[in-house]
């Protein structure tokens, strides 16, 4: 079986880049071949650091695939949004690049494991945003959240807005990690299971209290994979 699966957040910092990394730990603890993709990468050069962190992660060097840059053929040096990123480079973004790059290691591996750039609405050109590439691919999504403030309506908007484009959402990964108010916590991850039953959502929720330095094999996230 080959699957590919999106990480998707709610905004930028919620912590898309290590749950892709463990969530591809995870998959290749239990002997399936395994490769992450970035979709784009801003903020720095040459290899995606989001990839770097991913291999770290996974306890590996780096893949041919990712010296190569299929695992992310676009990296670009300004932290901004890819569209003004890739603009100010006088490069536009080709999604039929990146979707060539995601046939690629498909056809090498059981597993692809996409990480997004920021929430679902960022812009990879001036028209063309990351829910519209959801969209066209129909990729299934895991969502990953936090308690902090405004997060409840960021996620709650992500799930109406990934329902109405009929994409699935096989869970969320709820990021505790940071100082946040044990009621918050508990009241937020209510109304997300809530919300994710409401729109006929599995009620998978798996919490992430804390990451430990060797990165530990997440056994929880075999509910996301339907293995």
């Amino acid at each position: 079986m080959q699957k590919k699966i999106f990480i998707a957040g709610i905004d930028t910092d919620v912590g898309k880049t290590i749950i892709t990394g463990l969530i591809a730990k995870y998959i290749q603890s239990i002997n399936k071949s395994v490769i992450t993709q970035k979709i784009a990468q801003t903020g720095c050069k040459g290899i995606s650091e989001d990839i770097q962190m991913h291999r770290k992660i996974m306890g590996v060097e780096l893949f041919k695939e990712d010296i190569d840059k299929t695992t992310c053929p676009y990296v670009f040096e300004l932290p901004a949004s890819p569209h003004l990123s890739a603009q100010l480079q006088a490069i536009e973004i080709d999604v039929d690049t990146i979707n060539k790059s995601t046939k690629i290691l498909n056809a090498n591996y059981e597993y692809v494991i996409i990480e997004g750039v920021g929430g679902v609405f960022v812009p990879l050109t001036r028209t063309y945003t990351s829910l519209d590439y959801l969209s066209k691919q129909k990729l299934d999504v895991i969502l990953v959240t936090t308690p902090k403030l405004g997060s409840i309506n960021h996620t709650l908007m992500t799930i109406d807005t990934l329902f109405r484009k009929k994409i699935n959402i096989l869970g969320l990964v709820y990021n505790l990690i940071g100082d946040y108010d044990r009621q918050i916590k508990s009241d937020s991850k209510l109304i997300f299971a809530e919300y994710l039953q409401k729109y006929g959502y599995k009620n998978n929720i798996i919490e992430i209290n804390k990451i430990e330095a060797n990165y530990p094999i997440i056994k929880d996230f075999k509910q996301f994979l339907k293995l």
